[in-house]
């Protein structure tokens, strides 16, 4: 059956009703390889080292909001195609949040990174050496990415 405008319409109220009921979120994360060191932010609100990323805004791919964020959080424009890494649900109440997250190894200095009210550190960090205050996602997920351990369901696995 083709969609018609009634039908369009109508799966669009549906879609509507159901965002105001389950009040799912996306968000994206990307972890930035460059040989043996990976990128990390540090935010305003939250401690410790995280990677890259934030939520997905209307009318925009999970894709297309991971180039967002990494551009906006870090001033680094991705210059290939993203390799999507994994899915995962954040655990924290009301457990309504997934986390897409993306690899890429390609990317150039776009813009020179500027503190702001959201985002006050980036740095470049050994893989083999990440800071003790690295959050247990960021750890957990490159050990994932290494093969150390396996991918978890939950984001903060």
């Amino acid at each position: 059956m083709e969609m018609n405008r009634w039908l369009i319409a109508r799966a669009s109220i549906f879609l509507w009703i159901m965002g105001l009921i389950k009040r799912m979120t996306i968000g994206v994360r990307v972890i930035l390889i460059d040989g043996d060191k990976v990128l990390l932010i540090k935010h305003s609100y939250i401690p410790g080292w995280h990677f890259p990323g934030g939520g997905v805004d209307h009318a925009e791919t999970i894709e297309e909001a991971a180039v967002r964020e990494v551009r906006e959080e870090t001033g680094y424009e991705i210059t290939a195609p993203l390799e999507f890494f994994g899915h995962y649900i954040n655990t924290i109440p009301p457990r309504r949040d997934h986390v897409a997250v993306f690899v890429s190894h390609d990317f150039a200095k776009a813009v020179e990174f500027v503190r702001n009210r959201e985002i006050i550190e980036i740095r470049w960090f050994p893989l083999a050496d990440l800071p003790a205050d690295a959050s247990k996602a960021t750890v957990a997920r490159l050990e994932e990415l290494a093969g150390d351990k396996p991918r978890a369901r939950s984001w903060r696995d």
